[in-house]
Parts: C-alpha cells; structure tokens; sequence
C-alpha cells in the first residue's frame, strides 16, 4: 500500500519524527548554498569554454606541425632519399584509423600514445600504403592538463574568496533583522522604551535599505504605542485621583444619612465606587512599575488559609504539601484574594484552594474561563460571565504576582471548571549550624525567617 508523504519539513520514517536542523532555516545558510551553486556553475561555464578554446588551439597548431612535416617527407619519399627517423611508411604504433584513412588516398591527423607518451600523428597515401610522421605532443598535453588544475584552482579560490564576501555581506544583513526581531519581542513583553536606534535612520540624505526602512517603521511603531499606552495611563490615574476625593466626602455624608433601604443603597454603591478607583490607582502603579517589594520567608498553607477565612466564602482548603516561599505577604494575600473572588463570582461551586509545595491552585466548577482570557490574558473592563465585575480582580492578580516574581496561569480544568494556577518561589534554607545539621529559621504560623513578629 503506498503512502503519500505529506508537505512539510518533518519526515517519519517507522514512527520517527526527523526534523531538518534548525541552522538550514537560516537566510545566512540559504544565501551561502546559493551563492556556491551560482559560483560552481559560473566556474564550470568559463573552465569549458577556457579548456575547449586553448585544447583546439593546441591541438590545431600541433595539426599544421605534422601536416608541415609530412608535406617534407612526403617530397622527400617521391625523391628516393632517405626517411628522417620521426616518419616512415606503416611505421609501427601508426593508429589503424589513420592507416585507412590514407590507403583511401587521403591525409589526416590524430593523437595517439606511442611508446607511453602523446604523439600527434599525420599520415597520406604513398604507394597504396601509409606515410607517416609523428610529432612529441608531450608539451602540448602537459600545457593542456596544468590549464585544467589552473582553472579548478582559481574557481576553487575564487568560490572561497566569493563566499567569504558573501557571508560577511548577508551576516550584517541578518544581523540587523536579529536586532529589530529582538527589539519586537521585547516590545510585545512589555518594554516599550525598547528601540533598534539604526544609525540609517537618522540621517535623512544618507540612502536607506530595506532592513532601515523596517527598523524605522518598527521605531516609529514602538513611539507611537508607548505614547499611547502611557496618556492612557496618565488618564486612569487622574481620573482615579479625581474621585478619590469626592468619593471620600460622599462615603463620609452617606453614613450621616438617617436608617433606611435608601441610604443602605447609597452606602452600598459609594463603597463600590471607592473600591473601583482604588482598583484603578493600583493599576496605574502597576502600570508605571514603580511597586517596591517586601520581601520576607512565609509559611505558604497558613498564609493560604488566612487568605480563605477573611473573605468570609466558602472554600476548601487543602494542603498537600506546604513549603516556605520568599515573598511579598501582602501582595501575595491581594493576588490569592482576587482569585479567590473571582472564583465565586465568575464560577460555580464548590471552590478549591490547593497547596502543593510552592504551588498554589484556585479552582471552581463553572463554566471555566472565556477563551479570550485563555489565549491573551485578562483584560480590563471585560467579562463574558455575566456576572457583576469589571475584569479588574484578574488583571490586579496578574500585575501583584509578576511584582512578586511568581508565575499566574490560567486554565480550564479538564473535569470541568477554571484553574487558576500560581507559583512561587520556594525558599531554600542553606544555613547550617556547627554540626552540619541545618538550621531551621522560620516556622509554620507565618513568622518571618529574620525575627520578625508574628504576621496576621
């Protein structure tokens, strides 16, 4: 049964994934395979044509030497004296064809080897035999041979010094396409003072290639997105700084409201409009990456488990394994707080916190999350639940745990359900005491390794 092999730079073979080496992908190999090619075809071409042009040079004037040579013999034989020793008549060594051909009354030349060397023969009718003179065509062959190791020397050096320049050439291009492909990735990561700064694109006289003209374009594209990013920035933290203010005189007359359903609403809307802007001051600060860190060694389970009783839900907490982390306490409290949240807000119960090692997994049973969130993260000021939120609890946990150093993932858990997954940096205890026995300076209830008081 025949098999179709499928497009692609993969081959199986007996269930074997083979892949080309990544290197063969590169423009440099590319343009270097194609620069030999062109120089061994452009060498080949002119070594034919130098090698057939000399080769009938050579062999035409050793024809007219012979030919020269047998007119003198030839009047020399019909005048009865004697043969010189380099003619006679069907001499030994004469080639066959050329024996026939001048019993059929004609002359002709050819190069054959007599007593181990090349000869240029010539040979005319005398008598119904052959007469015949032979000429050293030694020279002409060694002429011919070192013309042919001349030219696959030169063509050798030639392709060498060409792939040489050539590399140099193409390696500068490349060069300059890593830069600008490094100075996008790190853009797309989030560093948007990144710039590839080509010198080609600052003098507006000097002439630009390609490489420049997409290094400016990428420039000017970095510019104008920081400019943006950047005033919207700017315009969420004075709108946040604008309302703070007002919010606080408006919380502090609604508690002097009388008792009543009407002033447990307003109460109720000017406490989420103060925690709305207070959401967004933070995410401005995270924004601006101006958050210090107070690093300190802490339990992860207890941490965990203080986290769950002070949001007042119901979440079940298991430890599989706990472990002491380095890390940020009341950061990393928001960052568990947040999921948590959403969890019950955006989800279904029953809602699990698990600890395992320096690994902390929030899951509900829910509809899981959208896929937007899963294939870009989340975005503020959206949600697909349908649910009350304003896409903020996510994108605050995100920022508070990148600040921390830990990695928050999302996922939709395969039985169903949304897994929020963060891990953390796990503390290390190297001290050692006199023994060699390690020493242990921290314990379990979220007392930091340094001595310092108890943390609730």
């Amino acid at each position: 049964m025949s098999r179709a092999r499928q497009p692609g730079r993969a081959r199986v073979v007996r269930g074997v994934t083979r892949h080309r080496p990544a290197w063969t992908a590169t423009l440099t190999w590319k343009a270097a395979l194609f620069i030999t090619l062109m120089c061994c075809a452009l060498a080949a071409l002119l070594g034919a044509l130098v090698h057939v042009s000399v080769t009938r040079q050579t062999v035409d004037t050793s024809r007219e030497k012979a030919l020269a040579r047998l007119e003198d013999v030839t009047r020399a034989y019909e005048a009865g004296d004697p043969l010189p020793p380099f003619a006679g008549v069907d001499p030994e060594g004469l080639p066959a064809a050329l024996r026939d051909l001048a019993a059929r009354g004609s002359r002709g030349t050819m190069v054959a080897d007599y007593e181990g060397r090349p000869t240029m023969w010539a040979a005319g009718p005398a008598d119904g035999r052959a007469l015949a003179v032979r000429l050293d065509y030694s020279l002409s062959a060694r002429t011919i041979s070192g013309l042919d190791q001349a030219i696959l020397g030169s063509s050798v050096l030639a392709i060498g010094a060409t792939l040489l320049v050539g590399w140099f050439a193409v390696t500068r291009v490349t060069r300059r396409l890593h830069l600008t492909a490094q100075v996008a990735r790190r853009i797309s990561a989030g560093d948007l003072d990144a710039r590839v700064n080509d010198p080609r694109t600052k003098d507006p006289s000097r002439p630009q290639d390609e490489v420049a003209t997409v290094s400016g374009a990428l420039d000017t594209m970095a510019s104008s997105l920081q400019g943006k990013l950047l005033s919207e920035q700017r315009f969420t933290a004075d709108v946040a700084h604008e309302l703070r203010t007002p919010l606080t005189g408006l919380s502090a007359a609604a508690e002097l409201l009388p008792p009543g359903r009407p002033s447990e609403l307003v109460r109720d809307r000017v406490r989420a409009m103060r925690a709305l802007t207070e959401d967004l001051l933070e995410i401005s600060r995270l924004d601006t990456r101006s958050e210090a860190v107070d690093l300190d060694v802490y339990a992860l389970g207890p941490l965990a488990e203080r986290v769950v009783r002070a949001s007042g839900t119901e979440t079940a907490v298991r430890i599989v394994r706990d472990a002491q982390v380095e890390t940020d306490r009341r950061r990393l409290e928001r960052v568990l707080g947040n999921l948590v949240a959403n969890a019950h807000r955006h989800g279904r119960p029953p809602v699990e916190l698990t600890v395992e090692g320096p690994v902390v997994t929030v899951r509900d049973h829910g509809s899981g999350y959208p896929a937007y969130l899963l294939e870009h993260g989340p975005q503020r000021f959206r949600t697909e639940s349908g649910s009350k939120g304003h896409g903020l609890g996510l994108t605050i946990a995100k920022g508070q745990a990148a600040v921390i150093g830990a990695e928050l993932t999302f996922a939709n858990a395969p039985g169903g359900g949304a897994e929020a997954r963060l891990t953390l940096p796990e503390y290390v205890d190297l001290t050692t005491d006199a023994t060699g026995d390690a020493t242990d300076t921290t314990d379990t209830t979220g007392n930091g390794g340094n001595g310092g008081g108890t943390h609730t």
